[in-house]
């Protein structure tokens, strides 16, 4: 009495849940901006923005600015990561530039050479101007050491 035929078409939240995925051998130039989360085994010469995650395979590549709630890295990537949540370097991994995150795992093997901002919860400074304690800055002078 009540039932309907189901509707053909997919819902928001479907096509949210995709995973777009650049493929070994395409080389993308210019910016992508998705609600979706990447996987990367591919090249992309751009700016990559997506609220999700992002994994960059052992054959991808990223040159320019990537901004994500997280990230895999197994690839290369240069240039600017920002991210909101995790950043996790692979051993695979190499990464040059600049990076700001929440918080951050390498495995041994991964290769980074990157100024890295590692923002908390509470972004700012206190009374007397110091960094609050959830605020750091950190350089990796060896492969898993912070200076």
């Amino acid at each position: 009495m009540f039932s309907e035929k189901p509707k053909k078409g997919k819902l928001i939240s479907d096509v949210i849940n995709q995973q777009n995925t650049i493929a070994k051998g395409t080389t993308i130039t210019g910016d992508i901006i998705s609600d979706g989360d990447f996987r990367v085994e591919g090249t992309i010469l751009g700016n990559v923005k997506t609220p999700g995650k992002v994994v960059l395979g052992k054959t991808g590549i990223i040159n320019g600015t990537l901004h994500a709630a997280n990230a895999d890295i197994e690839g290369k990537f240069a240039g600017k990561l920002i991210l909101t949540d995790t950043l996790s370097l692979k051993a695979s991994a190499h990464v040059e530039g600049e990076v700001e995150v929440g918080k951050f795992a390498v495995e041994p093997g991964a290769t980074f050479n990157a100024s890295c901002m590692m923002k908390g919860a509470h972004k700012g400074t206190d009374i007397n101007g110091s960094l609050k304690p959830s605020q750091t800055n950190g350089t990796v002078t060896k492969k898993g050491e912070f200076a």
